[in-house]
């Protein structure tokens, strides 16, 4: 049994969920609502305060597919009743982001400003702690995926180099430095 797929998902006050027809489950919440379609294999059921996905057999396919769905479940439920968020450190002399709706606008040293647009499911805020510091840009949204990959787009317009660390890189992250060239070596 895995591990994951078989505990069950806690549905908190203000959540609730419907599997309609086609196997689609939909969560709604305080902060929205939000859809994935289940394999037709996988069951999904609604006790109480609890939902929990089982799996007909012990095929590989739907030993994958049984932790696979329990966690995209858990995340929606997640993301619509307290949300997710994700900050991103702009490190480099001039590197700054300013947001305008949800527009975001980007010096990142190049000879031109980056205008990158965001979905209307997520927002974002600039930090500035103090002069000198690095911005921080923090993204939030109740859909987990679609924030990740938002995030990850925005790293990729400058991504953190290995010598001075320069770019935009995730706040916890840590990257991985290289030292440069040797003076003495010949």
């Amino acid at each position: 049994m895995s591990r994951i797929g078989k505990l069950p998902v806690n549905l908190p006050k203000g959540v609730s969920v419907s599997v309609g027809p086609g196997n689609l489950v939909v969560v709604k919440g305080p902060l929205g609502e939000l859809k994935q379609k289940v394999d037709p294999d996988i069951k999904v059921s609604v006790e109480g305060t609890e939902l929990k996905v089982e799996r007909p057999t012990n095929q590989p396919r739907h030993r994958s597919m049984h932790g696979l769905y329990r966690a995209l479940i858990h995340n929606m439920v997640v993301g619509v009743s307290t949300g997710f968020s994700i900050k991103q450190e702009l490190v480099g002399v001039g590197y700054r982001v300013e947001v305008k709706g949800q527009m975001l606008e980007f010096n990142l040293g190049y000879s031109h400003d980056i205008h990158f647009m965001l979905p209307k499911e997520v927002k974002a805020t600039v930090e500035i702690a103090r002069k000198g510091a690095n911005p921080v840009l923090t993204l939030t949204s109740h859909d987990k995926q679609l924030l990740g990959t938002i995030a990850a787009k925005i790293r990729s317009l400058r991504v953190p180099e290995p010598y001075k660390g320069k770019g935009i890189k995730f706040v916890d992250e840590q990257i991985r430095r290289k030292t440069g060239k040797s003076a003495g070596a010949k």
